[in-house]
C-alpha cells in the first residue's frame, strides 16, 4: 500500500479502491458505524475505527476442519459492504479452501507462505472441530492432520478466532459418543491468544467486529471465562428477546400454529433455550439484520452453548434442569403471580379506587 510523505498509508488510495469495487465512502463509514454499534462503542469511535481499518491490511488464513461449512456460508453472505469488497480491499485473505483460486500444492503453499513470512502478524480463523483420536487421522488436509496444521498455524498467529460452535467447543462433531475425539481449538492448541465465536453458524458481524477491534485498539476484545467476547456473548438471549414480555405475562405457545404462535407469544414451552443461551442474535440478527430464529417463529436451540447437543436436547422439550437455573419451576406460574402482584399493587397505590368512579360514570 502506498504511503504519503508522513509515512502513513494513503487513505485516498484505499477509498478509491473501495469505490472501484462499488463501495462508496458513505458505505464504508456505514460499515464502521455498524462495527461501533456491534462493539457497543459510542459514535465518537467511528473515525478511529475508519482510520484503523484504512491504515492496515492484515493477513488472514481460514482453516476448515470437521464442519458443515455453515460459518463460511454465513461469512459469504456479509453485506454493506460484501465480504468480497472487504476481503479484497481491507483484509488480505490468503487461504480459504472454499473461495481461493489455487488448489492442491499451490493452495498449501499459500498457507505456508503466510505462516513463514508473516509469523506472529496474521490472524488464523478456524472453522470446524479438530479430531484428536488416533493422532488426528480422522481429518486430514493435504496429507496432514487437522491437529498438526492447527498447532503450526494457530501457534504462530497473532491471534486465532474460532468461528462456530464446532471450532469453539467441538460442536455436533463432539456429541456423544464422539468416536473421533473431536474438540475445539482451545483443547487442541492450548495457551494461544484465542477468541471463541460460537454459534451454528456464527454471525459474520461478530467476526468482522472482533478483527476491527484488534486493528483499532491493538488488542482482542474483552472476553468472558470461555474466551467469548462480551459484546457478542455477554447477555442472555432471554433478556433481550422480543417475546420476553409474553414470558413475563405467562403467555406461551402450546402447539405449533396455535393462536399464541400466530400472535408471537413466548416459545419456552416449545423447547426454546433462550434462558440459558448467551448470544447477541436479538440485536445483530442475520440476513442483513432482518431476522433471527425466534423472530421467525422457532425457539432458540442454544447453538452457542457448550455441548448443547448433549445438554440442551431434546430440541422441542423444555429446558433440562441446568444447575443454578430454576426457570422451569416458575414458568407456568409467572403469569398468575404477576397478575396477583399487579392487582395488589393497584390496591396499594389507590389506583383501583381511582378507576372505579370512572366505571360508574360510564
Amino acid at each position: 500500500m502506498k504511503s504519503n510523505s508522513s509515512g502513513s498509508p494513503d487513505k485516498n488510495k484505499v477509498f478509491d479502491a473501495l469505490e472501484n469495487k462499488g463501495v462508496s465512502r458513505r458505505d464504508f463509514i456505514k460499515f464502521c458505524s455498524a462495527m461501533a454499534a456491534t462493539l457497543a462503542l459510542p459514535a465518537s469511535f467511528i473515525p478511529k475505527i475508519a482510520e484503523a481499518v484504512v491504515a492496515q491490511k492484515p493477513y488472514l488464513v481460514w482453516l476448515e476442519f470437521s464442519d458443515c461449512a455453515g460459518d463460511t456460508e454465513s461469512t459469504l453472505r456479509a453485506t454493506n459492504p460484501t465480504i468480497g469488497d472487504i476481503v479484497l480491499d481491507v483484509f488480505s485473505l490468503e487461504y480459504h479452501e472454499t473461495i481461493m483460486a489455487p488448489s492442491g500444492k499451490n493452495a498449501e503453499k499459500s498457507l505456508q507462505d503466510v505462516v513463514t513470512n508473516h509469523k506472529g502478524k496474521y490472524f488464523a480463523i478456524v472453522e470446524g472441530a479438530i479430531p484428536m483420536a488416533d493422532n488426528g487421522i480422522y481429518c486430514c488436509v493435504g496429507g496432514r492432520s487437522a491437529l498438526d496444521i492447527a498447532r503450526e498455524v494457530c501457534g504462530n498467529a497473532a491471534a486465532t478466532i474460532a468461528v462456530g460452535s464446532c471450532s469453539s467447543w467441538g460442536g455436533i462433531a463432539s456429541a456423544k459418543p464422539n468416536p473421533t475425539g473431536a474438540v475445539g481449538v482451545e483443547k487442541a492448541v492450548p495457551g494461544i491468544p484465542l477468541v471463541n465465536l460460537p454459534g451454528c453458524p456464527m454471525n459474520v458481524e461478530n467476526l468482522t467486529a472482533t478483527i476491527v477491534h484488534y486493528l483499532t485498539f491493538g488488542s482482542l476484545p474483552v472476553l468472558d471465562n470461555r474466551k467469548r467476547p462480551l459484546f457478542a456473548h455477554g447477555k442472555r438471549i432471554h433478556d433481550n428477546c422480543e417475546r420476553r414480555g409474553h414470558f413475563d405475562a405467562g403467555q406461551f405457545v402450546q402447539q405449533w400454529g396455535d393462536e399464541g404462535h400466530r400472535q408471537g407469544w413466548c416459545l419456552y414451552e416449545m423447547g426454546c433455550k433462550g434462558p440459558e443461551a448467551f448470544f447477541n442474535c436479538p440485536s445483530v440478527k442475520y440476513n442483513e439484520g432482518t431476522s433471527w430464529p425466534i423472530q421467525g417463529g422457532h425457539g432458540c436451540i442454544a447453538c452457542a452453548a457448550d455441548n448443547n447437543w448433549d445438554t440442551m436436547t431434546p430440541i422441542y422439550k423444555r429446558l433440562p434442569k441446568v444447575p443454578g437455573f430454576g426457570v422451569e419451576s416458575t414458568a407456568d406460574k409467572v403469569g398468575v403471580g404477576l397478575a396477583a402482584a399487579t392487582a395488589a399493587g393497584l390496591v396499594l397505590h389507590g389506583i383501583g379506587r381511582a378507576i372505579s368512579p370512572k366505571k360508574k360514570e360510564e
